[in-house]
């Protein structure tokens, strides 16, 4: 097999969750610009429409579902769906997420099963009704979990970030990673997650409006992530590249994680 075909995604099919803007918008359009069929979820039907709009005006086939993700239900209609309308889902990437700031002592519960029902039990969740309904089936699925680089380390000391259940959240997506793609490797299934450092998106302009140069003079790269940063990885992940590659946990944060 040549290299080109390693990476072509032709006639596969895609799942992305939290893929209507942002990261899940820019993997998307990777793997569809890469030949794959995607099939976008949100919370927010406008922002899907205008995701769809995008994504078609660059000739990639895509089709989305509105959804809230903290519903178990609901991701098995998601699952069930995108697995009628596909015929068959092959690569699964769980992007949705949230983040909440506040102090640990005072930190609301209400926020932290808020962000362990989208973080983390989602992600399981349309993991398990995709692959049992599709990938286990077939014997063969890419599944990318989104953590972060929170995921792999605390606040640094000298930061004003309080973010107890996303960081918290996030290692256990590392984890998570590590333990199912053990469990399923017998069925043929790659399962890796993506750390992405400091991105712009909804969730993080405010921090970067008043930290960028902070952030930046940490990074050994001296950036924050861009619009191309994460296509090249969700690719690869995606794509026979990484079929001798599982139970992995990728930063792509221009080193930061490692200063």
């Amino acid at each position: 097999m040549s290299v080109k075909d390693l990476f072509n995604l032709s006639g596969k099919k895609a799942l992305i969750t939290g893929g209507s803007r942002g990261l899940g918008l820019q993997m998307a359009q990777a793997l569809g610009e890469m030949g794959a069929e995607v099939f976008l979820v949100a919370r927010k039907a406008q922002e899907l429409n205008e995701a769809l709009v995008h994504l078609r005006g660059l000739g990639i086939a895509a089709h989305s579902m509105a959804a809230d993700l903290q519903d178990e239900d609901q991701i098995k209609a998601v699952a069930q769906t995108a697995i009628e309308q596909l015929s068959g889902v092959d690569i699964l990437v769980n992007n949705a997420g949230a983040s909440w700031g506040a102090p640990a002592e005072s930190y609301p519960a209400g926020a932290w099963h808020k962000l362990m029902n989208l973080n983390i039990n989602a992600m399981f969740f349309m993991s398990q009704a995709v692959a049992s309904r599709s990938m286990i089936p077939r014997r063969q699925g890419k599944i990318i979990n989104v953590a972060s680089v929170a995921g792999l380390r605390g606040n640094p000391c000298d930061s004003s970030m309080q973010t107890i259940a996303y960081n918290t959240s996030k290692g256990a997506a590392v984890n998570h990673t590590r333990a199912l793609a053990a469990e399923w490797g017998k069925y043929n299934i790659n399962i890796n997650a993506i750390c992405p450092g400091f991105f712009p998106s909804k969730m993080t302009d405010g921090l970067l409006s008043t930290a960028m140069d902070a952030i930046v003079s940490k990074t050994p790269l001296g950036r924050i992530g861009g619009e191309e940063d994460l296509k090249g990885i969700v690719v690869f992940l995606a794509s026979e590249a990484s079929r001798h590659i599982t139970g992995q946990a990728i930063a792509v944060d221009g080193g930061s994680v490692i200063c």
